[in-house]
């Protein structure tokens, strides 16, 4: 499934909505179960399906199996009836599905509960050490190291991000991202792979100047990233891909900059959700980027992002999470 978290408008205002992608349509999860409970002979089919799947991706996450097997009952039943070509409503008269052209896709997890972002691929970690004339350290091999970043300055697709006005030196980053969907603790690395709520494209946006000057002094990164991180477009459940084989492309302007493949990683994400889950509770939720794929940056290829530029993301099986640089107002 291809969850999305997406906007609305009505009269009185914007609202969230929890959803899945269908083609070119999005359904309304919460009230596509709710019609499905209706047509069961359910008496309150609304104030049950608001318990198993509320609008908000991260309290949908806590639900369990319990709200992903009502996904998949709603999801099935609006299927049916849009190939029957029907447009059911919900028991309150509410829409189930929407052309994707008329509402606004958010993040996917626009509130994560918190964000960890690794450095999982030994060429990007090769090539960064190479500009200081340093070899990889020997303890990057040791365990997979990750610093943690802005969970609230998450932007979606299609939304501008401004340029920090204190950077020269704008770049973007190249990378997949796990979420957690279980509360666990203390996990071995073959029964991670069971926390995993699902999989998305994230960009670590980066002001490489400011980035240098604080690892200098051995902290960090701070402003250097915590500006802005993009999710998006959805949130695509394990069973639909394989984290280990996935073509992943950067384009600029159109143009094709990075090309990778997420199976070049030296570090997986059960392993990292086992090495972070040592003696930490992790929550769902949470956000695990691997970091950036071989020559998955404008840093290892010596070219720059300049204001306007359009930069878009591409993973096999999940799709573009695209965003414009621009310069602030005033």
């Amino acid at each position: 499934m291809k969850l999305v978290t997406f906007e609305v408008s009505t009269s009185l205002g914007p609202f969230e909505r929890l959803g899945a992608l269908l083609d070119d349509k999005i359904v309304d999860l919460q009230a596509a179960f709710a019609a499905f409970l209706k047509a069961e002979g359910e008496a309150q089919p609304s104030r049950l399906a608001e318990t198993d799947i509320p609008p908000d991706m991260r309290q949908f996450l806590e639900t369990g199996r319990c709200g992903s097997r009502a996904a998949g009952r709603g999801l099935a039943f609006a299927e049916a009836a849009v190939k029957s070509g029907e447009a059911p409503r919900g028991p309150r008269g509410e829409m189930l599905v929407y052309e994707r052209r008329s509402v606004r896709l958010k993040a996917p997890l626009p509130r994560p509960a918190s964000l960890r972002d690794f450095l999982a691929f030994e060429a990007h970690t090769r090539a960064g050490f190479a500009r200081r004339g340093e070899p990889i350290p020997e303890a990057w091999y040791r365990m997979p190291v990750y610093y943690k970043g802005n969970h609230r300055a998450i932007v979606g697709p299609d939304e501008d991000v401004v340029w920090p006005r204190y950077t020269q030196q704008l770049d973007y980053e190249l990378e997949l991202a796990c979420v957690i969907g279980r509360e666990g603790r203390d996990l071995g690395v073959e029964e991670a792979p069971a926390w995993v709520a699902g999989y998305t494209v994230m960009n670590d946006w980066s002001a490489r100047d400011i980035q240098r000057s604080e690892m200098a002094v051995r902290l960090g990164p701070a402003k250097g990233k915590d500006f802005a991180t993009s999710l998006g477009p959805c949130l695509v459940t394990p069973d639909e891909l394989d984290p280990r084989n996935l073509r992943m492309i950067a384009r600029i302007n159109g143009e094709v900059w990075s090309e990778g493949n997420s199976g070049s990683s030296h570090w997986t994400f059960p392993q990292m959700i086992s090495h972070v889950s040592m003696d930490e509770t992790i929550y769902p939720g949470d956000v695990f980027g691997s970091g950036t794929v071989g020559g998955g940056s404008g840093l290892e290829l010596d070219r720059w992002l300049k204001p306007g530029d359009v930069v878009e993301l591409e993973i096999q099986g999940i799709g573009v999470l695209r965003n414009r640089v621009v310069r602030r107002e005033g």
